[in-house]
């Protein structure tokens, strides 16, 4: 055997911290995927729900607002936040929009901004939705 004592424990050494960051990187993508897979469930029917038949007096701007409430307690982790608006388009079309910010996470534990000298950025995802707001049950 032309192998020396140790030299697999230095090849480990040499290549867990790659392996590592492989493992952290598919980790987050798939957690980022899964995020918002639940996040277009839940942004078009909280939309869906609310945006068509607004209360008396109430705009766009208080729907978005209540919206944005409903999918911060839905998605209530520390790596995730949310946020929606609304833009009045021509016609009586309002343009709802939802944004979901994800930062990268140690496995769903905690923050990680990097991890052997490479960056994790962080990652968004929008989605939107149009509601005729003079005739009620239209999305478009």
């Amino acid at each position: 055997m032309d192998c020396e004592k140790g030299q697999m424990t230095i090849e480990f050494v040499v290549v867990f911290p790659v392996l590592l960051v492989v493992a952290l990187i598919a980790v987050n993508v798939l957690l980022f995927l899964s995020e918002c897979a639940g996040f277009d469930r839940s942004f078009r029917q909280e939309v869906a729900r609310l945006a068509p038949s607004p209360g008396y007096g109430q705009g766009s701007s208080e729907i978005a607002g209540k919206v944005e409430s409903e999918l911060t307690h839905r998605f209530d982790r520390d790596y995730v936040s949310v946020s929606v608006s609304a833009s009045a388009g021509p016609g009586g079309l309002v343009t709802y929009r939802g944004i979901l910010h994800f930062s990268p996470t140690l496995f769903g534990h905690g923050s990680l901004k990097g991890a052997f000298g490479v960056s994790f950025p962080g990652f968004s995802h929008a989605q939107e939705l149009v509601v005729d707001q003079y005739r009620p049950g239209v999305l478009l």
